[in-house]
């Protein structure tokens, strides 16, 4: 006879530990590098954000393994033909979504000056974020999917924050802030 194993895997049980080892380095950082107080509270509302975007892309997990299990292919779940199977809602969401990291970037390293490095950043983040979705489908039978027009969709809302806070920058009460709060002074 045949076992099955189902559960749900929710977010605070990963996000609330991450979050408060964040905060314990947050203190050793501020203390270590002296951070400003804006510095400060940049890296703890970046870490924040990107916990919120972990929580919206991976929970909960639904764990199925076993008798129950899905029985659809994990391949099945994959959707490689861009736009023309584009959901319009989901899309414009994930845009949505990206944008504070393409805001975030040139605050936290001078490296992502241009938006082609936003969109590359932007690209591997959301390569990652498809990838580990396909790792738990294969492994605890979740049913989230692994889609092309996500990669796109979340490439598109890091360039689009990146060009709108480089916009932003070019205003002098918003530059003289941003400088202030960047952890490199290139801003």
């Amino acid at each position: 006879m045949e076992k099955s194993i189902m559960f749900t895997i929710d977010s605070s049980y990963i996000v609330v530990p991450v979050f408060l080892i964040f905060l314990l380095y947050i203190v050793f950082a501020f203390l270590r590098y002296k951070f400003s107080l804006g510095q400060t509270v940049l890296l703890t509302s970046y870490a924040i954000y990107f916990l919120c975007m972990i929580h919206l892309v991976f929970f909960p997990i639904e764990v199925n393994i076993g008798k129950y299990a899905n029985l659809t292919p994990w391949y099945k779940s994959i959707n490689f033909i861009p736009i023309l199977t584009i959901d319009i809602e989901t899309f414009l969401l994930n845009i949505i979504m990206m944008l504070p990291l393409g805001m975030y970037l040139p605050l936290l390293n001078r490296k992502y000056h241009s938006f082609k490095k936003a969109a590359y950043m932007g690209f591997l983040v959301s390569l990652s974020f498809e990838i580990i979705q396909l790792i738990i489908r294969v492994i605890l039978g979740n049913g989230r999917s692994t889609d092309i027009n996500d990669l796109i969709a979340n490439t598109l809302g890091a360039v689009v924050g990146f060009l709108l806070i480089k916009k932003l920058s070019h205003v002098t009460i918003i530059s003289r802030i941003l400088h202030k709060v960047s952890l490199e002074k290139g801003m």
